[in-house]
């Protein structure tokens, strides 16, 4: 399946799956996020962390785990997304010692482990950052409620670089303990600005989400 192909069949598959979260998620126990009252199940899946090691449903267990699309490259949404969850990762800490945070990469062809390594532990020694080829990402993202679509993928010759961007959701996908998904924060998206997660609204919804549990 060619990158149009499934840039197409992610829309696609978000956008039905958008009609059924607005009947599955409600937002009576929160403020801000959409909450599942009965969370969704992840089904099985297996990518590689920025130490090269494996990183499947098991790994989510016991956490409370910030999960978010993006790429190394990426020169806005990614970039203030971890700048963001670095600012409040200790009042995270506070609500939940076991909260860890998912950067995972939309950009598997460019995004290698030691990429990613360097790139994650810029903003947080604690963070994860996570990548699989398109076969995996794909339908993980899906599962999550994400999509992303890559641009045309041409190479500039003489500099040898790979010109192309990465379309993808900036949402914040909350999964439980038991390694399902307990909630998804919105971006705030003003006209001309980055969609951004409002960090505050996180704390508060994060705080009644773990009560809840």
């Amino acid at each position: 399946m060619n990158k149009m192909l499934y840039a197409i069949a992610i829309i696609v598959s978000v956008s039905i799956g958008a009609v059924a979260f607005q009947f599955l998620a409600t937002t009576e126990s929160t403020d801000y996020a959409l909450y599942y009252q009965e969370p969704r199940t992840i089904p099985a899946f297996e990518l590689t962390d920025e130490d090269g090691n494996s990183f499947a449903n098991s790994a989510l267990e016991n956490h409370w785990s910030f999960a978010f699309l993006g790429y190394t490259s990426c020169p806005d949404v990614c970039p203030i997304t971890l700048q963001s969850l670095n600012a409040i990762y200790d009042d995270l800490q506070q609500i939940a010692n076991n909260s860890q945070v998912l950067l995972i990469s939309a950009d598997p062809k460019r995004d290698s482990q030691e990429k990613l390594a360097q790139y994650i532990a810029y903003f947080n020694p604690e963070f994860k950052a996570l990548r699989a080829e398109h076969n995996v990402l794909f339908p993980f993202t899906r599962s999550l409620g994400l999509m992303y679509a890559i641009t045309d993928d041409t190479n500039d010759n003489a500099n040898n670089v790979e010109n192309y961007w990465v379309d993808h959701s900036a949402s914040l996908i909350l999964i439980n303990p038991d390694g399902k998904i307990s909630a998804i924060f919105k971006p705030e998206q003003a006209l001309g600005e980055v969609p951004s997660i409002n960090t505050e609204q996180v704390l508060t919804d994060f705080k009644k989400i773990v009560a809840l549990d």
